[in-house]
C-alpha cells in the first residue's frame, strides 16, 4: 500500500476532490484490472478514451479517478485528481510508486529507427560478461540479471518499467540498457525516469501511421535528449543528418560517432566478410562477428557508450570482439548444398537497403541474391511501394508475400508493394502470400552458393492474422526446407 499524497509527488493537479491522504493498492489504466483500494488513470488513447470507463473502475472497487476531465457524477468517497495530462501523471505516479528506481541505476536509453535492438542487447551481453549484474528492456526479450520476461512492445507501459526497474534494483543490477521507441517517448511512458544517458541512431522512414510527418516523428526524438539531465550524456551518429539536431537544446554532455564525418568515436571498415568485420575504432584494430556498415555504426555506439560508462579499452574491445548477433537481426544458417538463408527484421525501407547492400557488397556477383520480403498491415503504407522498389533494384530475384497483415488484406497489400517495382525489374518479382510457401519457393529458386534474404519479421515466432497470433518463426521454417534439399 502506498499513501496517495506521496505517488503524486511532482505532478500538476488542476483540481482535488477527497482526501489525498487515503492509502492505495495499485495503480491501473485498465479499467478491467481494477481492485478495491485501487488508483484508475483515465488515459486517452488512441483506440478508446478510459474517461469512458471511470464508471467501471470505481463499480471494481477504484478509490481514486486521476482524470482530464471530470466526469458529471461524483461518488462520495472516493478521490477525483484532475491534471492537465493523464500520461504524464501515470507515468510520474508509477515512478513514485516503486520509489524512483532509475535514482538506483545507471539506465542508458537508446532512440533511433534502426539499431535499437542489437545496441541495447549487446551492451546488455558486453557488461555482463565484463561481471556487472545488467538489466535489458527491449523489443524481443527483457533481463533482470539472469532472468528473462518475454516483451510484449518496444517500451513497455509506464508502469510495467517501473516494476522491471524496482526488481533490477532489488536484484543489485547496476546498469539498465533501454529501447526507448518514438510511440512511448510521444505517449509520455518514460517521464519521471532518470536517464543516466541516451543514444541516438539514425533516423528514416518509419511509423507514419502514427505521427503524422516525418517532422513530427524526429522532433518526438529529440524529446528525449531535450530531457536528459546535466550529469547525463548524450552519443550520437553524426553521419545522421539529423544527428547534430538532437543535441540542440540538450543539457546532457555531447558526444558524438561516425564513419563518415569527423566525430569523438570514430570507425572505419578493414574488411567486411560474412564472418564478420574486421574494424579500426579510434585506432584500436578489432574484429568482430557482425557483419556490414549498419553493425559497424551498432558497435561504434557500443563502443562509445562502454567507454563513457568507464570501461577499460583492452577490455573492452576483447569482450566486443566475443560479442554474437542478436537473434533476428542478419542472423543466417548455411546449408550442406551452401545456400546461405539470412533472416533479418529489416521492415523499413532504410533497413532493408542496409541489409541488401550489405550483402551485395560481400557476394561475388555470380551468386543469386533472392528476397522475401513483405511489409505489416495497418502500419504505415506509405512506405510499401519503396520497400518494393529497393527490394527489386538490388536482388536478382525477389518473392514479395505476407508479413503480419493484421486486419488488412495481405494481397491488397503485396499489390500496394508491387507497385514500387520498376518496369525494369518486374520479371525478376513473383507474388506468393503464403509466406511459408514463399520462403519454400526461394529455397527450391536457389543453387549452390546462392543467397536467400528473408526480410522483415526477424525475431518474431508469429505471424499475427485478424487479431490472431499464429506461430511461425523464419529461421526455423527456412532451416526445414534447406534440410528437406540435402535429401
Amino acid at each position: 500500500m502506498r499513501i496517495l499524497k506521496d505517488i503524486l509527488y511532482k505532478i500538476p493537479i488542476d483540481k482535488t476532490i477527497g482526501s489525498t491522504s487515503v492509502a492505495v493498492r495499485n495503480i491501473e489504466f485498465d479499467s478491467r484490472k481494477v481492485e478495491l483500494n485501487d488508483v484508475f488513470v483515465a488515459i486517452k488513447g488512441t483506440v478508446s478514451d478510459g474517461h469512458s470507463y471511470i464508471t467501471k473502475a470505481a463499480e471494481n472497487g477504484a478509490l481514486v479517478i486521476i482524470c482530464e476531465i471530470l466526469p458529471e457524477t461524483i461518488i462520495n468517497g472516493i478521490t477525483y485528481i484532475q491534471v492537465a495530462d493523464s500520461h504524464k501523471a501515470l507515468a510520474i505516479m508509477a515512478a513514485n510508486y516503486f520509489e524512483n528506481p532509475s535514482e538506483n541505476i545507471k539506465l542508458i536509453g537508446i532512440t533511433g529507427t534502426n539499431g535499437k535492438t542489437t545496441i541495447s542487447t549487446l551492451l546488455y551481453d558486453l557488461f555482463t560478461a565484463a561481471g556487472y549484474k545488467t538489466g535489458l528492456i527491449s523489443t524481443v526479450k527483457v533481463m533482470v540479471g539472469s532472468t528473462r520476461y518475454e516483451a510484449k512492445r518496444t517500451t513497455p507501459d509506464s508502469i510495467t518499467i517501473n516494476k522491471y526497474l524496482d526488481e533490477m534494483v532489488q536484484e543489485g543490477v547496476e546498469f539498465c540498457f533501454m529501447e526507448v521507441s518514438s510511440h512511448g517517448i510521444h505517449q509520455k511512458r518514460t517521464e519521471g525516469l532518470h536517464f543516466s544517458g541516451g543514444i541516438f541512431t539514425n533516423l528514416s522512414h518509419d511509423h507514419l501511421d502514427y505521427h503524422k510527418d516525418f517532422k513530427e516523428y524526429r522532433d518526438v526524438k529529440k524529446k528525449f535528449f531535450d530531457q536528459l539531465p546535466k550529469f547525463a550524456f548524450a552519443l550520437v551518429n553524426i553521419d545522421d543528418k539529423n544527428g547534430a539536431y538532437m543535441l540542440q537544446n540538450s543539457k546532457a554532455k555531447k558526444y558524438t560517432y561516425a564513419l563518415k564525418s569527423y566525430a569523438d568515436y570514430k570507425v572505419q571498415i578493414l574488411e567486411n566478410q560474412f564472418t564478420g568485420l574486421l574494424l579500426k575504432i579510434n585506432n584500436n584494430e578489432i574484429w568482430v562477428k557482425l557483419i556490414g556498415a549498419f553493425n559497424a555504426y551498432n558497435m561504434l555506439a557500443i563502443f562509445g557508450t562502454a567507454d563513457l560508462l568507464g570501461l577499460e579499452t583492452m577490455e573492452l574491445l576483447q569482450l566486443m570482439s566475443t560479442l554474437n548477433s542478436v537473434d533476428g537481426r542478419f542472423q543466417y544458417v548455411v546449408s550442406e548444398k551452401k545456400i546461405t538463408a539470412i533472416v533479418d527484421y529489416a521492415h523499413t525501407p532504410d533497413a532493408l537497403q542496409n541489409v541488401l547492400e550489405t550483402i551485395n557488397s560481400i557476394r561475388t556477383g555470380n551468386e543469386e541474391l533472392i528476397t522475401v520480403v513483405g511489409c505489416g498491415g495497418d502500419r504505415d503504407a506509405t512506405k510499401r511501394p519503396v520497400m518494393g522498389k529497393i527490394a527489386a533494384t538490388l536482388s536478382t530475384k525477389v518473392v514479395f508475400t505476407s508479413d503480419n497483415p493484421r486486419t488488412e488484406d495481405p494481397d491488397k497489400i503485396i499489390e500496394e508493394v508491387e507497385a514500387g517495382v520498376p518496369a525494369e525489374h518486374f520479371k525478376k518479382t513473383v507474388s506468393i502470400t503464403n509466406r511459408k510457401q514463399a520462403i519454400k519457393n526461394a529455397c527450391q529458386m536457389a543453387n549452390e552458393n546462392d543467397i536467400i534474404l528473408i526480410a522483415g519479421k526477424g525475431h518474431e515466432t508469429y505471424q499475427e492474422i485478424n487479431g490472431k497470433r499464429n506461430d511461425f518463426d523464419d529461421f526455423k521454417i527456412v532451416n526445414e526446407f534447406l534440410k528437406a534439399l540435402n535429401k
